[in-house]
């Protein structure tokens, strides 16, 4: 008889978000460009759910020029328009215009010599967390962490970023280890995160 695979609940059983659970969620990430790409369409799922934005993520890429920062910080409101007319996103002019308002924030920090990735990392010490929930009703919604991080994201000009937003964009890119202890992915992303030398700043 076949072992039932006791994953984290929340991803049920949708072939794309069992891929995400397994594959990208709890997993850490240090690019910046993909912590940039991540932290818009986290300030995108706001009201929503992250399936909803998940389904909506190559689209997503195609009407952002594959979130490259440098091309996003130029559009003008012409390309506003654009974007608010293209059914493949969450047509919300305030949302629309976060990302590009995040890409103007995250030029910024790299004039003035502070990658994204460095920031992020700063507030877990670059190391992981390495939490042992046992139910998803012991997961937090927030922590000291990000309410932390999303104080200094909006302190640079980036919005979207409150510390409920802030804090699942944590878990999703391996900030913590948020996986129940029972899921088959807790202990890959734990090892993940073990080496002394987890996260070089600047990288």
């Amino acid at each position: 008889m076949d072992q039932i695979v006791e994953r984290c609940p929340w991803c049920g059983t949708d072939p794309l978000y069992v891929d995400y659970h397994d594959l990208v969620w709890g997993r850490p990430e240090t690019d910046d460009h993909a912590l940039f790409e991540k932290l818009c369409l986290d300030g995108q799922q706001a009201g929503l759910s992250w399936i909803t934005i998940l389904r909506k993520q190559e689209n997503y890429r195609a009407a952002y020029d594959n979130f490259d920062p440098e091309k996003i910080a130029r559009y003008s409101e012409r390309d506003v328009e654009a974007l608010l007319a293209d059914p493949g996103i969450i047509r919300n002019r305030l949302k629309v215009e976060s990302i590009i308002r995040n890409a103007r924030a995250w030029l910024a920090m790299q004039e003035q010599g502070e990658p994204l990735s460095q920031l992020l990392w700063s507030f877990v010490d670059n190391r992981p967390i390495q939490n042992r929930w046992q139910s998803i009703s012991e997961v937090p919604v927030t922590t000291p962490e990000s309410k932390a991080m999303s104080k200094a994201l909006k302190q640079r000009g980036f919005n979207f970023v409150g510390p409920t937003i802030v804090y699942a964009f944590m878990q999703a890119t391996g900030m913590v280890n948020d996986h129940l202890v029972q899921c088959p992915a807790h202990e890959p992303c734990r090892e993940l995160g073990t080496p002394d030398q987890f996260f070089l700043p600047g990288h």
